[in-house]
């Protein structure tokens, strides 16, 4: 069998420089949108709160008078809609699907939007669910948006691989969590984006430690984070801890995540902001 036959699609663990990498695979934005900035935003394995950190930062970087999208690409699991308490149905016209907005006005798309039940699973094979993702980067209309964010499955597997092959992606953040193990498994995602050639703006350490909420005191309950060790060694940059912080939880589950007032990614929204224009 052929080097192709027997390709994985985990690029992560792969050098080779087989054909797919050579084809361009980029598709084109609806012709009425207007995106500035892509920055996905991914982690390499699931539970370390990739959604949360996409949703604060789209909300953050909202409230400082920029215009931000969230591409809601983990197609069998997501959660963008439901923390920022949006139900209704996207819409269409001839021109194409019309995204939905929260009540700052960030435009989002969802598989969630366009399903009669939120609740049904989706059985999909990696194909069909790759080209969803496309077509919410080709069908849907994205006002003047200053920042999109792509919100991507964990691991590096076809929806991963398709958002870096198919949008123009400005660099990434890439979400961890400070178990040794999940250190270990940033590596994966941190070389595929290498391998990719997609800039890593930073990585965003969420579950950091737990705060007393009586003396202050900060508890790691994880152990001591190897977060600094990983970002050093590929030399990116720390962006932010995040905390267990009970409002967050609360601020999804009842849809207003844009309602959440702590700081701790001003730092990671600077650093976006920074980033040079197209």
């Amino acid at each position: 069998m052929s080097k192709e036959e027997n390709c994985t699609h985990d690029c992560s663990n792969c050098g080779e420089e087989c054909e797919s990498r050579k084809i361009d695979f980029s598709v084109a934005p609806n012709p009425l949108s207007s995106v500035d900035k892509v920055i996905g935003v991914v982690s390499g394995k699931g539970g370390v709160g990739k959604s949360i950190v996409t949703a604060l930062l789209a909300s953050l970087l909202q409230r400082r008078g920029n215009q931000c999208a969230v591409l809601d690409a983990d197609i069998t699991g997501p959660s963008i809609p439901k923390m920022f308490g949006v139900s209704k149905m996207a819409q269409a016209d001839v021109n194409g699907i019309l995204p939905n907005e929260t009540r700052s006005g960030i435009e989002i798309m969802s598989i969630n939007l366009l399903t009669d039940d939120p609740s049904a699973p989706v059985i999909w094979r990696g194909p069909a669910i790759a080209d969803v993702v496309k077509q919410f980067w080709s069908s849907v209309i994205w006002t003047s948006v200053d920042y999109m964010f792509v919100d991507m499955p964990p691991g590096t597997g076809d929806v991963p691989l398709t958002v870096f092959q198919s949008l123009p992606v400005d660099g990434i953040i890439i979400v961890s969590s400070p178990q040794e193990l999940v250190s270990m498994i940033v590596e994966k995602a941190v070389r595929m984006a290498e391998q990719m050639n997609i800039p890593i703006l930073g990585i965003v350490e969420n579950m950091s430690s737990v705060i007393c909420p009586d003396c202050g005191k900060e508890i790691k309950i994880f152990g001591e984070s190897k977060v600094e060790e990983t970002a050093a060694k590929h030399g990116f940059e720390l962006l932010a801890k995040i905390p267990v912080d009970p409002k967050i939880t609360a601020l999804c589950d009842a849809g207003d995540i844009e309602k959440y007032p702590g700081k701790y990614l001003d730092h990671a929204a600077d650093v976006i902001e920074k980033m040079e224009k197209r």
